[in-house]
Protein backbone atom coordinates (compact mmCIF):
# COMPACT_ATOMS: atom_id res chain seq x y z
CA UNK A 1 0.00 0.00 0.00
CA UNK A 2 1.29 3.37 -0.91
CA UNK A 3 0.50 6.73 0.72
CA UNK A 4 -0.71 9.45 -1.80
CA UNK A 5 -2.25 13.15 -1.38
CA UNK A 6 -5.11 13.98 -2.96
CA UNK A 7 -6.68 16.46 -3.23
CA UNK A 8 -10.75 16.68 -1.46
CA UNK A 9 -11.59 19.79 -2.06
CA UNK A 10 -11.26 22.79 -3.92
CA UNK A 11 -12.18 26.69 -3.38
CA UNK A 12 -11.41 30.66 -4.86
CA UNK A 13 -12.01 33.67 -4.57
CA UNK A 14 -11.85 36.97 -6.40
CA UNK A 15 -12.45 40.70 -5.45
CA UNK A 16 -15.49 42.29 -6.71
CA UNK A 17 -13.64 45.10 -8.75
CA UNK A 18 -13.30 44.14 -12.60
CA UNK A 19 -10.48 46.02 -14.18
CA UNK A 20 -11.05 46.02 -18.25
CA UNK A 21 -8.32 46.89 -20.61
CA UNK A 22 -9.92 49.93 -21.52
CA UNK A 23 -9.84 51.52 -18.12
CA UNK A 24 -5.70 51.61 -18.83
CA UNK A 25 -6.37 53.90 -21.95
CA UNK A 26 -6.82 57.11 -20.10
CA UNK A 27 -3.81 57.31 -18.53
CA UNK A 28 -1.19 54.63 -20.50
CA UNK A 29 0.03 54.29 -24.15
CA UNK A 30 -2.25 51.28 -24.71
CA UNK A 31 -5.51 49.72 -25.89
CA UNK A 32 -7.64 46.79 -25.56
CA UNK A 33 -6.40 45.35 -28.15
CA UNK A 34 -2.32 46.01 -27.63
CA UNK A 35 -2.95 44.13 -24.36
CA UNK A 36 -4.70 41.23 -25.82
CA UNK A 37 -2.63 40.17 -28.30
CA UNK A 38 0.21 40.19 -26.08
CA UNK A 39 -0.51 38.64 -23.54
CA UNK A 40 -4.50 37.33 -24.36
CA UNK A 41 -5.77 38.95 -20.91
CA UNK A 42 -8.93 41.40 -21.45
CA UNK A 43 -9.59 41.63 -17.69
CA UNK A 44 -8.50 41.08 -14.32
CA UNK A 45 -9.53 41.67 -10.45
CA UNK A 46 -8.05 44.65 -7.97
CA UNK A 47 -8.97 44.01 -3.90
CA UNK A 48 -10.69 47.03 -2.55
CA UNK A 49 -9.02 49.49 -0.40
CA UNK A 50 -8.28 47.42 2.83
CA UNK A 51 -8.77 44.08 1.50
CA UNK A 52 -5.61 42.02 2.54
CA UNK A 53 -3.94 38.53 1.01
CA UNK A 54 -5.19 36.87 3.99
CA UNK A 55 -9.02 38.27 3.30
CA UNK A 56 -8.45 36.80 -0.14
CA UNK A 57 -6.65 33.62 1.21
CA UNK A 58 -9.33 33.01 3.89
CA UNK A 59 -12.07 33.28 1.71
CA UNK A 60 -10.56 30.67 -0.88
CA UNK A 61 -9.78 28.42 2.27
CA UNK A 62 -13.20 28.34 3.42
CA UNK A 63 -14.50 27.74 -0.18
CA UNK A 64 -11.95 24.51 -0.42
CA UNK A 65 -13.07 23.45 2.89
CA UNK A 66 -16.54 23.71 1.85
CA UNK A 67 -15.73 21.59 -1.42
CA UNK A 68 -14.40 18.68 0.63
CA UNK A 69 -16.83 19.01 3.41
CA UNK A 70 -14.26 19.11 5.67
CA UNK A 71 -13.94 21.10 9.33
CA UNK A 72 -11.57 23.78 9.75
CA UNK A 73 -10.61 21.56 13.19
CA UNK A 74 -9.22 18.24 11.07
CA UNK A 75 -6.66 20.83 9.30
CA UNK A 76 -3.54 19.44 10.10
CA UNK A 77 -1.33 22.42 8.38
CA UNK A 78 -1.43 25.43 6.31
CA UNK A 79 0.71 26.43 3.53
CA UNK A 80 0.16 29.78 1.80
CA UNK A 81 1.95 30.66 -1.22
CA UNK A 82 2.17 34.49 -1.80
CA UNK A 83 4.31 37.34 -2.85
CA UNK A 84 2.39 39.87 -1.14
CA UNK A 85 1.63 38.72 2.23
CA UNK A 86 -0.33 41.47 4.83
CA UNK A 87 2.68 42.12 6.98
CA UNK A 88 6.42 41.17 7.12
CA UNK A 89 5.49 39.00 9.66
CA UNK A 90 3.90 37.12 10.70
CA UNK A 91 2.68 35.23 8.29
CA UNK A 92 -0.33 35.36 6.26
CA UNK A 93 -1.08 31.36 6.37
CA UNK A 94 -1.02 32.14 10.42
CA UNK A 95 -3.86 34.96 9.80
CA UNK A 96 -5.73 32.11 7.98
CA UNK A 97 -5.45 29.73 10.65
CA UNK A 98 -6.45 32.13 13.17
CA UNK A 99 -9.64 33.28 10.91
CA UNK A 100 -10.39 29.86 10.48
CA UNK A 101 -10.84 29.32 14.26
CA UNK A 102 -7.83 26.74 14.02
CA UNK A 103 -5.98 26.49 17.57
CA UNK A 104 -3.86 23.31 16.50
CA UNK A 105 -1.53 22.42 13.65
CA UNK A 106 0.73 24.53 11.94
CA UNK A 107 0.98 27.31 9.45
CA UNK A 108 3.28 29.18 7.45
CA UNK A 109 3.94 30.94 4.13
CA UNK A 110 5.96 30.10 1.17
CA UNK A 111 7.22 32.33 -1.36
CA UNK A 112 8.38 31.42 -4.52
CA UNK A 113 6.51 34.03 -6.53
CA UNK A 114 4.39 32.82 -9.57
CA UNK A 115 5.60 28.91 -9.17
CA UNK A 116 4.57 29.02 -5.15
CA UNK A 117 1.56 27.21 -5.56
CA UNK A 118 3.51 24.10 -7.23
CA UNK A 119 5.80 24.62 -4.48
CA UNK A 120 3.66 24.55 -1.48
CA UNK A 121 1.82 21.88 -3.20
CA UNK A 122 5.02 19.98 -2.84
CA UNK A 123 5.78 20.45 -0.18
CA UNK A 124 2.45 19.42 1.43
CA UNK A 125 2.65 16.32 -0.50
CA UNK A 126 6.25 15.65 1.19
CA UNK A 127 4.67 16.19 4.78
CA UNK A 128 1.82 13.67 4.11
CA UNK A 129 4.15 10.95 2.60
CA UNK A 130 6.58 11.65 6.02
CA UNK A 131 3.44 11.39 8.12
CA UNK A 132 4.05 15.39 9.42
CA UNK A 133 0.51 15.66 8.32
CA UNK A 134 -2.52 14.05 6.85
CA UNK A 135 -4.97 17.23 5.71
CA UNK A 136 -2.99 20.14 4.41
CA UNK A 137 -4.94 23.23 3.14
CA UNK A 138 -2.51 24.70 0.89
CA UNK A 139 -3.56 28.46 -0.79
CA UNK A 140 -1.98 30.56 -3.52
CA UNK A 141 -2.81 34.26 -2.80
CA UNK A 142 -2.06 37.15 -4.16
CA UNK A 143 -2.55 41.55 -4.41
CA UNK A 144 -0.12 42.52 -7.50
CA UNK A 145 -1.97 45.82 -7.50
CA UNK A 146 -0.21 46.93 -4.38
CA UNK A 147 3.06 46.29 -6.05
CA UNK A 148 3.13 47.75 -9.99
CA UNK A 149 4.28 50.66 -11.50
CA UNK A 150 1.62 52.55 -13.05
CA UNK A 151 3.25 53.91 -15.77
CA UNK A 152 5.02 50.72 -16.98
CA UNK A 153 2.21 49.21 -19.47
CA UNK A 154 4.80 46.19 -20.18
CA UNK A 155 3.89 45.02 -16.58
CA UNK A 156 0.65 46.84 -14.90
CA UNK A 157 -1.63 45.71 -17.61
CA UNK A 158 -0.56 41.88 -17.07
CA UNK A 159 -1.45 41.62 -13.20
CA UNK A 160 -4.37 40.87 -11.38
CA UNK A 161 -5.67 40.45 -7.64
CA UNK A 162 -7.43 36.79 -6.29
CA UNK A 163 -6.79 33.22 -4.30
CA UNK A 164 -7.60 30.04 -4.80
CA UNK A 165 -6.62 27.30 -2.46
CA UNK A 166 -6.83 22.92 -2.08
CA UNK A 167 -7.54 20.69 0.64
CA UNK A 168 -5.22 17.91 0.24
CA UNK A 169 -5.51 15.05 2.53
CA UNK A 170 -3.49 11.38 3.16
CA UNK A 171 -4.97 8.32 1.27
CA UNK A 172 -4.08 4.84 0.50
CA UNK A 173 -3.07 4.41 -3.01
CA UNK A 174 -1.46 1.49 -5.13
CA UNK A 175 1.55 2.67 -6.14
CA UNK A 176 0.32 3.02 -9.62
CA UNK A 177 0.02 5.72 -12.33
CA UNK A 178 -3.82 5.21 -11.85
CA UNK A 179 -3.64 6.32 -8.56
CA UNK A 180 -5.28 9.10 -7.34
CA UNK A 181 -3.39 11.87 -5.64
CA UNK A 182 0.00 13.12 -6.45
CA UNK A 183 1.87 11.02 -8.57
CA UNK A 184 5.35 13.33 -8.57
CA UNK A 185 6.42 16.94 -8.36
CA UNK A 186 9.45 18.64 -10.06
CA UNK A 187 11.09 21.44 -8.77
CA UNK A 188 13.80 23.85 -9.93
CA UNK A 189 15.08 27.48 -9.66
CA UNK A 190 18.39 29.28 -11.03
CA UNK A 191 19.12 32.48 -9.50
CA UNK A 192 21.81 33.65 -11.99
CA UNK A 193 18.55 34.76 -13.82
CA UNK A 194 17.79 37.15 -10.90
CA UNK A 195 17.48 40.37 -12.61
CA UNK A 196 14.80 38.90 -15.20
CA UNK A 197 11.79 39.15 -12.84
CA UNK A 198 12.14 41.07 -9.64
CA UNK A 199 10.63 43.79 -6.96
CA UNK A 200 13.45 46.65 -6.46
CA UNK A 201 12.69 46.77 -2.95
CA UNK A 202 13.05 44.84 0.63
CA UNK A 203 13.52 44.83 4.21
CA UNK A 204 17.28 45.01 4.13
CA UNK A 205 18.02 46.51 0.92
CA UNK A 206 16.13 49.56 0.85
CA UNK A 207 13.37 49.65 3.38
CA UNK A 208 10.55 50.02 0.38
CA UNK A 209 8.10 48.11 -0.89
CA UNK A 210 9.41 48.39 -4.40
CA UNK A 211 7.31 47.08 -7.46
CA UNK A 212 7.53 44.68 -10.29
CA UNK A 213 10.15 45.01 -12.98
CA UNK A 214 10.49 42.30 -16.07
CA UNK A 215 12.59 41.78 -19.11
CA UNK A 216 9.42 40.58 -20.88
CA UNK A 217 11.05 38.88 -24.29
CA UNK A 218 13.69 36.89 -21.71
CA UNK A 219 11.02 35.95 -19.38
CA UNK A 220 9.21 34.52 -22.44
CA UNK A 221 11.82 32.82 -23.84
CA UNK A 222 12.76 31.04 -20.13
CA UNK A 223 9.16 30.19 -19.49
CA UNK A 224 8.30 28.30 -22.79
CA UNK A 225 11.61 26.12 -22.18
CA UNK A 226 11.64 25.17 -19.10
CA UNK A 227 7.99 24.61 -18.53
CA UNK A 228 7.85 21.92 -21.10
CA UNK A 229 11.05 20.23 -19.92
CA UNK A 230 9.74 20.43 -16.42
CA UNK A 231 6.40 18.92 -17.38
CA UNK A 232 8.45 16.41 -19.05
CA UNK A 233 10.50 15.18 -16.28
CA UNK A 234 7.32 15.03 -13.86
CA UNK A 235 5.63 12.99 -16.29
CA UNK A 236 8.38 10.64 -16.84
CA UNK A 237 8.58 10.13 -12.85
CA UNK A 238 5.25 8.94 -12.37
CA UNK A 239 5.75 6.58 -15.58
CA UNK A 240 3.64 8.79 -17.71
CA UNK A 241 3.50 10.58 -21.05
CA UNK A 242 2.14 13.58 -22.81
CA UNK A 243 -0.89 11.69 -24.30
CA UNK A 244 -1.97 10.28 -21.06
CA UNK A 245 -2.33 13.94 -19.98
CA UNK A 246 -6.02 15.12 -19.47
CA UNK A 247 -5.40 18.77 -19.00
CA UNK A 248 -2.84 21.01 -18.59
CA UNK A 249 -3.70 23.66 -16.13
CA UNK A 250 -0.48 25.95 -16.38
CA UNK A 251 0.07 29.26 -14.43
CA UNK A 252 -1.37 31.72 -16.18
CA UNK A 253 0.68 34.36 -17.25
CA UNK A 254 0.19 35.28 -21.03
CA UNK A 255 -2.05 33.41 -23.51
CA UNK A 256 1.48 33.15 -25.91
CA UNK A 257 3.14 31.31 -22.84
CA UNK A 258 0.71 29.24 -22.76
CA UNK A 259 0.09 27.98 -26.44
CA UNK A 260 3.62 27.56 -26.67
CA UNK A 261 4.01 25.23 -23.86
CA UNK A 262 1.26 22.74 -24.63
CA UNK A 263 2.46 22.70 -28.23
CA UNK A 264 5.88 21.62 -27.13
CA UNK A 265 4.28 19.30 -24.87
CA UNK A 266 2.22 17.62 -27.86
CA UNK A 267 -0.90 18.33 -26.01
CA UNK A 268 -4.00 20.65 -27.75
CA UNK A 269 -5.02 23.56 -26.27
CA UNK A 270 -8.36 22.35 -25.93
CA UNK A 271 -7.07 20.43 -23.16
CA UNK A 272 -5.33 23.24 -21.28
CA UNK A 273 -7.80 25.02 -18.69
CA UNK A 274 -7.20 28.69 -19.82
CA UNK A 275 -8.32 31.50 -17.17
CA UNK A 276 -5.64 34.33 -18.02
CA UNK A 277 -8.90 36.25 -20.05
CA UNK A 278 -10.39 36.93 -16.97
CA UNK A 279 -7.97 36.92 -14.39
CA UNK A 280 -4.53 38.03 -15.98
CA UNK A 281 -1.58 37.07 -13.98
CA UNK A 282 -2.46 36.39 -9.88
CA UNK A 283 0.85 35.17 -9.75
CA UNK A 284 1.11 32.09 -7.09
CA UNK A 285 -2.70 32.31 -7.14
CA UNK A 286 -3.03 31.24 -10.92
CA UNK A 287 -2.99 27.80 -10.92
CA UNK A 288 -5.30 27.31 -7.84
CA UNK A 289 -8.12 29.53 -9.64
CA UNK A 290 -7.54 27.57 -12.92
CA UNK A 291 -8.03 24.49 -10.71
CA UNK A 292 -11.35 25.92 -9.19
CA UNK A 293 -12.69 27.28 -12.06
CA UNK A 294 -11.77 24.37 -14.41
CA UNK A 295 -13.75 22.20 -11.93
CA UNK A 296 -16.47 24.77 -11.92
CA UNK A 297 -16.83 24.57 -15.50
CA UNK A 298 -17.13 21.06 -15.67
CA UNK A 299 -13.75 20.34 -17.46
CA UNK A 300 -11.65 18.42 -14.38
CA UNK A 301 -13.50 15.55 -13.23
CA UNK A 302 -12.37 12.80 -10.81
CA UNK A 303 -9.95 10.11 -12.41
CA UNK A 304 -8.09 13.07 -15.05
CA UNK A 305 -4.83 13.11 -15.37
CA UNK A 306 -3.64 16.57 -14.42
CA UNK A 307 0.10 18.58 -14.90
CA UNK A 308 0.46 21.74 -13.38
CA UNK A 309 3.27 23.46 -14.04
CA UNK A 310 4.25 27.29 -13.24
CA UNK A 311 7.48 29.57 -13.56
CA UNK A 312 8.32 32.83 -11.52
CA UNK A 313 10.97 35.25 -10.42
CA UNK A 314 13.78 33.66 -9.17
CA UNK A 315 13.55 32.06 -11.67
CA UNK A 316 11.90 29.48 -9.82
CA UNK A 317 9.97 26.94 -11.65
CA UNK A 318 8.23 23.54 -11.37
CA UNK A 319 5.72 20.69 -12.24
CA UNK A 320 3.23 19.09 -9.94
CA UNK A 321 1.41 15.35 -11.65
CA UNK A 322 -1.68 14.24 -9.95
CA UNK A 323 -4.96 12.45 -10.77
CA UNK A 324 -8.30 14.31 -9.63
Amino acid sequence: MTIRAVIRGVGHYLPERIVPNAEFAASLETSDEWIRTRSGIERRHFAAPGETTSDLALAAARAALADAGCAAGAVDAIVVATSTPDLTFPSVATMVQAGLGMTRGFAFDLQAVCAGFVYALANANAMILSGQARTVLVIGAETFSRILDWSDRTTCVLFGDGAGAVLVEAADGQGTPLDRGILATDLHSDGRFRDLLYVDGGVSSNGAVGVVRMQGKEVFRHAVEKLAETAHAALDTAGLTSADVDWIVPHQANLRIIASTAQRMQVPLERVVVTVQDHGNTSAASIPLALSVGKARGQIKCGDLLVLEAIGGGLAWGAVVLRW
